[in-house]
C-alpha cells in the first residue's frame, strides 16, 4: 500500500509534464510558412559558409527572410529575418551585421548563434529552422 501511494505523486508529476514546447514557440506576431530549399557550399556565393564564424542571409524564403551561421561545420542554426516581437510590416525585417541582426523599426537586436534578444525589448526569441548537412550541402527547411 505505501508503494502505491509513492507511485500516485510520482505519476501525477509526470503527467504534469509537458513535452511540447508549443506555448513557447508559437509567435502570434510571426505566420507559419513552409519552406525547404539547399545551399550547396561549393557555389561562390555560399563560400563563406565553409568556415565557422561565418552567415549567410537569404531574403528569398521565410517570412522576411532567413538567416544560416556555421559553429563549428557541423553544427549550423537558421533563424527567421522578421523581429519576432512585431507583425510583419515594411520595418520588420533585419539586417544582419556580424552575429547581430537589427529590427528596422525599433532598437531590437538578435544574436543570430542563439536567437535571443541582445538589445531591445521583447518576450520573443528569433524564430529557429531546421538545417542538416549532407556532404556539401545545406538542408534548410522549418
Amino acid at each position: 500500500m505505501k508503494k502505491i501511494l509513492l507511485l500516485i505523486p510520482v505519476f501525477m508529476l509526470l503527467a504534469a509534464c509537458s513535452g511540447s514546447d508549443d506555448n513557447i514557440r508559437n509567435n502570434p506576431n510571426l505566420p507559419n510558412v513552409n519552406f525547404r530549399f539547399q545551399l550547396n557550399l561549393n557555389f561562390p556565393e555560399y563560400n563563406d559558409l565553409q568556415f565557422p564564424g561565418n552567415s549567410f542571409a537569404t531574403y528569398n524564403y521565410g517570412v522576411r527572410g532567413v538567416v544560416i551561421y556555421n559553429i563549428n561545420n557541423s553544427q549550423y542554426v537558421a533563424f527567421e529575418l522578421s523581429d519576432p516581437n512585431h507583425p510583419p510590416s515594411s520595418c520588420s525585417g533585419m539586417t544582419v551585421n556580424g552575429v547581430i541582426a537589427s529590427c528596422g523599426c525599433d532598437d531590437n537586436k538578435y544574436n543570430i548563434i542563439t536567437g535571443e534578444l541582445s538589445e531591445g525589448d521583447g518576450q520573443y526569441t528569433m524564430r529557429p529552422y531546421q538545417v542538416r548537412r549532407s556532404g556539401n550541402v545545406l538542408d534548410v527547411f522549418n
